[in-house]
């Protein structure tokens, strides 16, 4: 027994130390990660900042918290807003877009189109001074949405029936439990015509564009970034460093210092999102995509 043990204590031992002394080991970890991913600009300060707008819109306080960091950092010139969202929800989309407004009034903003910079994401970028797009982007889709399934015979087959107590007439407006009536239909409609009325007119004021050629450059129209830069929407075609060079004639920053986000805080953020966003985007509601 004891020879056994000897010959598979090169295995067990270190094991048995984890084990023992699993915080410490944890900890020590986390250390070495974050050491590893240091380098000697993050001990510079930086004078520039990247902020990204990612996934579909509909938990916003990180992005809203780092443009209010941003805005009040004296040492910060300017921010680049990278964008890769197919839009989201309306009200957190405007939140980003008047925090970019209120951003921009202080500091130059360049926002960029990585992927997709479609309705509710390209709604948040619009009060930045330069929209640049990658060439392989796809920019637009400005419309307003409002959907929600009809499961009324799929309850009839199964044997479940709904129950209501309400008062107002509109009070079961979107319901999924039936179709809709007539009153409900036009209800949900004034919504959605009120709130595109919303979206053009701020794109139109943002990009200086006549509000009553929406049909044009919004009516939900998905364009290329070519596409996209003809009608208004963007003002340059390019890659990442051209986003960054506007930035820099912009803001006149010689020796640009970008701050860096921790890779682990970032990790965490995008897992946290990712799982809001797959449960939030189950749920009825009024969607800028």
């Amino acid at each position: 027994m004891n020879l056994i043990s000897k010959l598979f204590y090169p295995i067990t031992g270190p094991i048995g130390f984890i084990q023992r002394n699993f915080k410490t080991v944890f900890f020590l970890t986390i250390l070495y990660f974050i050491v590893s991913n240091s380098d000697t600009k993050n001990l510079e300060t930086a004078n520039l900042q990247i902020i990204e707008l990612n996934g579909p819109i509909m938990v916003v306080d990180e992005v809203l918290e780092k443009i209010e960091k941003a805005k009040n950092d004296i040492n910060i010139k300017g921010v680049l807003l990278t964008v890769n969202s197919p839009g989201g929800a309306v009200a957190p989309s405007v939140e980003v877009a008047y925090a970019i407004k209120e951003l921009n009034e202080i500091k130059p903003v360049v926002a960029y189109a990585s992927g997709i910079m479609a309705s509710g994401s390209y709604y948040a970028s619009i009060w930045a001074n330069k929209i640049v797009a990658n060439p392989g982007s796809m920019i637009g889709s400005i419309g307003v949405i409002m959907q929600s399934a009809d499961a009324s015979e799929l309850m009839s087959k199964i044997g479940i029936k709904t129950q209501t107590v309400k008062i107002g007439k509109y009070k079961e407006s979107g319901t999924p439990t039936r179709q809709w009536t007539k009153d409900e239909r036009a209800e949900l409609e004034k919504v959605t015509q009120d709130t595109y009325e919303m979206f053009i007119t701020d794109v139109s004021n943002a990009r200086n564009l006549k509000k009553e050629n929406h049909e044009t450059y919004a009516d939900a129209h998905i364009f290329t970034a070519s596409q996209a830069k003809t009608v208004g929407l963007i003002d340059n075609v390019g890659t990442i460093s051209t986003a960054k060079l506007e930035l820099l004639n912009l803001t006149k920053v010689q020796q640009p210092i970008w701050s860096k986000e921790d890779k682990m805080d970032k990790f965490m953020q995008k897992m946290l999102n990712n799982s809001i966003a797959h449960i939030t985007t189950n749920l009825n509601g009024l969607m800028a995509n």
